[in-house]
């Protein structure tokens, strides 16, 4: 049995992206999931060793990062191991026999893909931020709010009545979940891969230039650098880097080793396969390169 923490109730977005992992064949037997009541619950889970895994939502098309998973994740203790994404529409959702809609909620992250629906629909409406959208359903069918912005799903479970289905401001908003385990042997290299780090940085002039120049004199792709306060002070910082490569891809490895001698502290996320990037690093002058190497250490090499 496989235990899975995840934003809960049933009906969040987050659940579906778990049974994604699951269908891909990501566990290795039956799946329980654990709802609780945010990533940042989840990850802690699993280091408590109260859940195998945690899936989490990590960016969004329309708001950028969700920065309580960016800001457990720079905790000890956790790997991402697969990522997943998902094309987000929300339905709004009331009890059967609603007459009037005074208050409204989803979660936070949520209200800002639907703040433009909301402005013209229900203009005079009280928001009350919930924990997840599933929870904003739950409140819903317990009374305790009007209407939620939820996973069509959510209505099912919670026998709402949907006002409006497909409600997103901006059409085609996905956003990006991944897996997290304990630290372990990443994901094996497909060739299509992402690498994530964490990193702080001595407070001197041009350390943060000469950390991200040791990925571009190794022609690697940044796709996501984050900064996130560390709360030990102001103007300090932590930095979240994703690569375009996998940490047995050799460009990769060079670079993490030099990024390590810039670092105060240096954490591994994880190598995992990436959904929409491919790696464009020429493995075979990369091998002719070594040979070249080699024969000049062994005094054989020519010009």
């Amino acid at each position: 049995m496989t235990t899975v923490a995840y934003l809960g109730p049933a009906g969040t977005f987050t659940e579906e992206a778990l049974w994604r992992f699951a269908d891909s064949g990501c566990f290795p037997d039956e799946v329980t999931p654990l709802p609780v009541n945010s990533s940042a619950e989840a990850l802690d889970a699993v280091r408590a060793g109260d859940a195998d895994y945690a899936c989490v939502a990590i960016e969004n098309s329309v708001d950028g990062a969700v920065t309580l998973t960016f800001d457990s994740l720079a905790e000890d203790g956790v790997q991402i191991y697969r990522e997943t994404d998902i094309e987000v529409a929300f339905s709004i959702m009331v009890r059967p026999g609603t007459q009037e809609v005074r208050t409204f909620s989803t979660h936070p992250v949520a209200r800002q893909q639907v703040r433009g629906w909301v402005a013209e629909h229900l203009p005079d409406v009280e928001f009350i931020a919930a924990s997840s959208n599933a929870a904003a359903a739950q409140a819903v069918a317990e009374g305790r709010i009007d209407a939620a912005a939820a996973p069509r799903r959510a209505a099912e479970l919670f026998g709402l009545h949907t006002l409006a289905d497909g409600v997103a401001d901006v059409s085609g908003a996905r956003t990006r979940f991944v897996l997290v385990g304990r630290p372990g042997r990443p994901t094996p290299r497909t060739g299509s891969d992402r690498t994530a780090v964490v990193f702080t940085l001595p407070n001197r002039p041009g350390s943060l230039v000469a950390a991200l120049t040791e990925f571009a004199l190794r022609g690697l792709d940044m796709t996501r650098i984050e900064s996130r306060p560390t709360r030990t002070g102001l103007g300090t910082y932590r930095f979240h880097v994703d690569l375009i490569g996998h940490i047995d891809d050799d460009p990769v490895a060079e670079a993490l080793r030099a990024l390590y001698l810039h670092c105060e502290q240096l954490s591994y996320l994880g190598s995992w396969p990436t959904l929409e990037v491919v790696s464009h690093t020429d493995t075979h002058r990369l091998a002719e390169a070594a040979a070249w190497v080699d024969a000049a250490r062994k005094g054989h090499h020519s010009c």
